[in-house]
């Protein structure tokens, strides 16, 4: 029997681990990358035997696939997709192709905001009591953890792009934490596009699988009244009683599953902020659907150190606190990371655009900002938004200067809060290069 002929377009983290277990499950198995790819990955490639072009994708040794898995990088509006596409040939993501391989129990994490915190959460509660990884948009591919530690149960952290390119994947328990207009650019600039990729992750649910979402995101609420579906709801929410589902009750989040309550004191959690009393409710829905003590959820949620790049506390300098927060690559991030700004700030925004309408911003840069940094090859549209309402907006290129700058302008008691609410690439390798690049900056002050 002919072997199937498994084309990966992308050679990173997700390619480099689908080539690995296509390998192993009996493919032909080819790479090719239109960038480099990193050293680290060619090494695993040449080792394995796997074969590989980076720097051009050859036409000729593609277009004879059987299926390929494309990187969520590659928008589908690239000339060589499209010509894939109009062969008929089956495109799929990694989260799609892998999921093939596993019978674990599958917690899928999707959202515009709080994907990581959420997923790495829920990993934290459930792997005290469980045999279980963490992928997908985070850590080692999924596909290298089904091949290499084939753990029972998976959280997978999973990105609109992934949703795209899946046809069967079936998550035991889906969450769905918001839906804020974000990579509008790669939906035509329809929001309703991107909600219905995001939606994609109950898609072939049943009615014995299960979906987590909050009940307060209108968004969420009004597609569900226009779509059936086929799961179990379980809504979370921060204003409203919830029968099944979470609710918070004063200074309490009330879990109900099938009439078994449990009651999470939300006091010492050890995230701050109101999306994080979310991110906690569903993370402690999914630990209690999963039969894990309550605790040991308890315990877990006060000990849970936090996720790097996400409103993380660098250092304080002569009483200013530093704060990192790269990751807010959308305007609804940074919102979050504004309200929850209790002194003066000093605010570092900029990047790549995504399309973005800084409007939902204007209350709290009035209120709670002093002076905006915007660190972007162009800054233009947060000038015009930005301009008239603080005193000092500078502009810089290097986020050396843009923190010696900061350093000059903050008092004692006041913050220094680097949430770009763009993407990074103009400047930077991506929001990780910029994290640790601000984080150096402040260490060298």
């Amino acid at each position: 029997m002919k072997k199937q002929r498994l084309i990966i377009l992308g050679g990173g983290e997700s390619g480099v681990g689908t080539a690995l277990l296509g390998k192993d499950k009996g493919y032909e198995v080819f790479v090719s990358d239109k960038g480099i790819i990193k050293e680290k990955y060619k090494k695993v490639l040449i080792h394995n035997e796997i074969e590989f072009e980076d720097g051009q994708h050859t036409e000729a040794k593609i277009l004879n696939a059987d299926i390929i898995m494309k990187s969520p990088g590659i928008p589908d509006k690239v000339v060589l997709i499209k010509q894939i596409r109009a062969k008929g040939i089956k495109v799929v993501s990694e989260i799609e192709f892998a999921s093939n391989f596993t019978k674990a129990t599958l917690i899928a994490i999707t959202g515009s905001n709080g994907k990581t915190t959420t997923a790495s959460l829920t990993h934290h509660l459930l792997k005290q009591e469980l045999n279980v990884g963490l992928a997908g948009n985070i850590g080692d591919s999924f596909a290298k953890q089904i091949l290499e530690e084939n753990y029972p149960n998976y959280v997978l952290e999973i990105s609109s792009f992934q949703l795209d390119d899946i046809i069967e994947f079936k998550p035991k328990i889906a969450v769905l934490l918001n839906v804020t207009p974000d990579h509008l650019d790669r939906y035509d600039y329809v929001f309703e596009n991107y909600i219905a990729s995001k939606f994609r992750i109950i898609k072939n649910q049943a009615k014995e699988d299960y979906f987590i979402y909050d009940a307060d995101d209108e968004v969420i609420e009004s597609w569900l009244m226009q779509h059936p579906i086929q799961s179990t709801l379980l809504p979370f929410s921060l204003t409203k009683q919830i029968e099944n589902g979470a609710y918070l009750d004063k200074d309490n989040i009330k879990i109900t599953i099938d009439n078994n309550q449990i009651i999470m004191p939300t006091k010492n959690l050890a995230l701050e902020g109101k999306h994080n009393v979310k991110n906690a409710m569903a993370a402690s829905t999914v630990a209690h659907l999963l039969k894990i003590r309550k605790q040991t959820i308890r315990e877990s949620l006060e000990n849970f150190q936090g996720v790097e790049h996400r409103l993380e506390n660098v250092l304080k300098i002569n009483k200013v606190q530093y704060i990192n927060d790269s990751k807010a690559t959308n305007v609804n991030a940074t919102y979050y990371a504004l309200e929850s700004m209790d002194a003066p700030t000093v605010w570092i925004v900029g990047g790549q655009d995504k399309g973005n309408d800084y409007q939902e911003l204007f209350q709290f840069v009035n209120e709670k900002v002093k002076a905006i940094i915007c660190l972007g090859v162009d800054n233009e549209k947060l000038m015009a938004n930005f301009g008239h309402m603080v005193d000092v907006i500078v502009e810089t290129q290097y986020m050396s200067e843009a923190v010696k700058i900061a350093y000059k302008i903050a008092e004692a008691g006041e913050n220094v809060l680097l949430s770009p609410a763009c993407a990074s690439f103009d400047l930077f390798e991506n929001y990780e290069d910029r994290g640790r690049q601000f984080k150096d900056a402040v260490r060298n002050l």
